[in-house]
């Protein structure tokens, strides 16, 4: 056996014993990933493992991206855009300008270069916070800002990287041209998502083979972020406006045994890119410090604290001014409304985790710059990022639960209230439907009756708020394709009721998700009891 497949079966063995720790400490198994990889990049006799950033940015990046922007909320989206964009454009350019002050003031690092560190470390990153967000408890407005804010910066962050880096390279920079390059690249990246999602939207309604469907889902990613980047526009943007658009069509054409597929299938998938991905960061500590031994550690250990401390210290700050301060001076704060507010506030302004991203686009740093000269401060650069990327993802991440313990924070129960009404509109649809087909010759009676009798019983259990997920159909082999029919027509009038509901903006799209994988779930019991 080759020490390839040795070492990725090790890395897999070390990826499941870690989570079950994870599981069982409670913890985010991201940060437990990276603490093992620390431990083990330590070890003596294994070998050297680097990451390699082309690895980062077209394997692990784009099904990231679009798994996260597949299970983003676009009516949350909508209605929180205000902070998202403050927090994944205002604060990615507030970061990079503070730390590059403070680099080359405190740490020494020519102007350049300081705005290279600055770009680095200034995007947080998506994977790290929807795999550290999940299941937390938090309000699902903070879990929507937080995602979507990890992903739009991901694309400000890469941007910014570009033109700090073309100008230490080069030796010049225009403020004008990296603004308008800013804005096309962004527009631009958004329209190429939306073209690669329309006409596979289109595919997708025309197919019903869930083998090919999902293998089409697990291309999708990569064609949105080669194209967009071969066109010199955002990949990033492009991956997450296709994962928006197909994930808020695919109620429409994916069927009941695709859509379950499909979600095991990218369940498994995302567990093991994030698994290897975090691994691989702290892995690569034994490396960056062999790269800065020659330095004195008092100093180094000094510079990063400087800089952890600046990158977070700047989220605080923008954060309490623009999420609290500023709608409190304005007086859109009522009475009574300010201490949940502060509270979302303050875990908002500490979920500013960083990762694979700021790390793989440290490793991508030109060797060399114009002239044949060697990159500034190249290896402090990437040991600086590695530091910021620890201090926030392990000592942050560690810190959300027994943070959001002390302050209480909760999930406000809409959702719940939602996945209600949905339940209850899908069966009050699916009985106007039985009313319907009732005049119907090919409808058998006893099914008739026995149907009505369980959408009344559903409907009273919803309406007491009983728990009550419908009865199960009984074994019948009477006129079995009159039965699968009716029960087919039913569960679209459901579908399509629910889907009604999250057009008109009174649920969200993760309601929808879950009322939809209840119905599917019911179907593939019934075609199971034929």
């Amino acid at each position: 056996m080759s020490s390839t497949v040795t070492l990725f079966f090790s890395l897999l063995v070390a990826i499941v014993a870690l989570t079950v720790v994870a599981t069982r400490l409670r913890l985010p198994y991201v940060i437990l990933l990276v603490l093992g990889g620390l431990a083990l990049g330590f070890v003596p006799g294994l070998p050297d493992v680097k990451l390699d950033p082309e690895l980062v940015l077209f394997l692990f990046l784009p099904p990231l991206i679009y798994s996260s922007a597949w299970l983003t909320s676009w009516r949350e989206f909508r209605a929180n855009l205000r902070p998202i964009l403050l927090l994944s454009v205002g604060l990615v350019l507030a970061t990079t300008t503070v730390v590059a002050v403070v680099a080359h003031g405190l740490i020494g690092l020519p102007w350049p270069v300081a705005f290279v560190l600055g770009a680095l470390v200034s995007p947080t990153d998506a994977v790290a916070a929807s795999a550290t967000a999940k299941n937390l408890g938090l309000p699902r407005s903070i879990v929507t800002v937080i995602e979507a804010e990890s992903m739009v910066n991901d694309a400000t962050g890469l941007v910014v990287y570009r033109f700090a880096v073309a100008a230490v390279v080069s030796g010049s920079f225009s403020l004008a041209q990296a603004s308008l390059q800013f804005v096309l690249v962004s527009a631009g990246g958004l329209i190429i998502g939306l073209l690669v999602g329309w006409p596979l939207a289109w595919l997708h309604r025309h197919l019903d083979n869930a083998p090919l469907e999902i293998a089409i889902t697990l291309l999708t990613p990569f064609a949105a972020y080669l194209l967009a980047e071969a066109i010199g526009v955002s990949g990033v943007l492009a991956v997450m406006a296709a994962g928006l658009y197909l994930s808020r069509q695919s109620s429409r054409f994916f069927s009941s045994n695709t859509r379950l597929q499909a979600d095991a299938v990218w369940n498994v998938l995302v567990f093991l890119l994030n698994g290897f991905l975090f691994l691989l960061i702290g892995l690569q500590l034994h490396s960056i410090l062999g790269t800065v031994a020659s330095r004195t550690p008092l100093v180094l250990i000094g510079d990063a604290l400087i800089l952890c401390l600046t990158v977070i210290g700047v989220r605080i700050a923008w954060v309490i001014i623009f999420d609290f301060l500023s709608p409190l001076l304005r007086g859109r704060l009522r009475s009574g409304e300010s201490l949940p507010h502060l509270r979302n506030v303050v875990i908002l302004a500490w979920m500013g985790m960083r990762g694979g991203l700021s790390l793989a686009a440290a490793l991508a740093l030109p060797l060399t710059i114009m002239g044949g000269s060697q990159f500034p401060e190249r290896d402090l650069v990437i040991f600086l990022t590695f530091c910021v990327i620890l201090a926030t993802l392990v000592g942050q991440g560690l810190s959300l639960t027994p943070l959001i313990k002390l302050l209480r924070l909760r999930e406000d129960g809409s959702r719940e209230r939602e996945h209600s009404l949905a339940h209850l509109a899908a069966a009050h649809a699916a009985q106007d439907r039985l009313t319907e087909l009732a005049e119907e010759e090919w409808v058998p009676e006893e099914d008739l009756t026995r149907l009505r009798s369980k959408y009344e019983d559903k409907i009273e259990a919803l309406t007491t708020r009983k728990d009550d997920n419908g009865v199960t159909d009984e074994r019948d082999g009477d006129r079995p394709v009159a039965r699968r029919r009716l029960h087919q027509e039913l569960l679209k009038a459901e579908r399509n009721a629910i889907i009604h509901l999250r057009d008109q903006g009174r649920i969200d799209d993760e309601v929808l998700r879950q009322v939809e994988r209840e119905l599917d779930l019911e179907e593939q019991r019934f075609q199971a009891d034929l």
